[in-house]
């Protein structure tokens, strides 16, 4: 069964927290964009999200250096990468491994139940996949917040 992908759900941009702040009034004060006030609480991960219009967020993820998150220097969720929903994550992860792609997977970090798998692109990009479900379910659980969050 093919991979069926949903929505562009966001863009992450990986950066240190100083860059974070900037980032933040930069999105929030120039271009207006609102904050998601339900970001998924990540431990370690400072920063904000903004939700565009069409629904599609930005993900600000303050880091120093490499996660705690990464498997490798080079497979870390937190650098710059983008977020595609599906309708299945098992069906996606299945169609990976039958076609011999390389992933990494994080299991439960963000939310509860959210399983996301990471691969690369030909071109070296890094994208992200996970269940089109796994937002709406998370959102209910976060707690309101108006700045960057240290969750350190």
């Amino acid at each position: 069964m093919p991979m069926n992908v949903i929505e562009l759900h966001h863009v992450g941009f990986g950066v240190d927290h100083a860059q974070a702040d900037a980032m933040l009034g930069f999105y929030r004060d120039v271009l207006a964009l609102p904050q998601d006030p339900a970001r998924w609480k990540i431990p370690g991960i400072y920063g904000s999200w903004f939700n565009l219009p069409n629904g599609t967020q930005l993900h600000i993820l303050g880091c120093e250096g490499v996660s705690r998150y990464a498997k490798r220097p080079d497979q870390d969720p937190v650098a710059n990468h983008f977020a595609l929903a599906v309708e299945d994550v098992l069906a996606a992860e299945q169609e990976l491994l039958e076609r011999g792609i390389e992933y990494f997977t994080l299991d439960n970090v963000a939310s509860p139940n959210l399983k996301q798998l990471f691969l690369r692109d030909p071109a070296g990009n890094l994208i992200e996949l996970h269940q089109a479900t796994a937002r709406s379910a998370g959102v209910a659980a976060s707690e309101q917040q108006t700045g960057p969050t240290d969750n350190r």
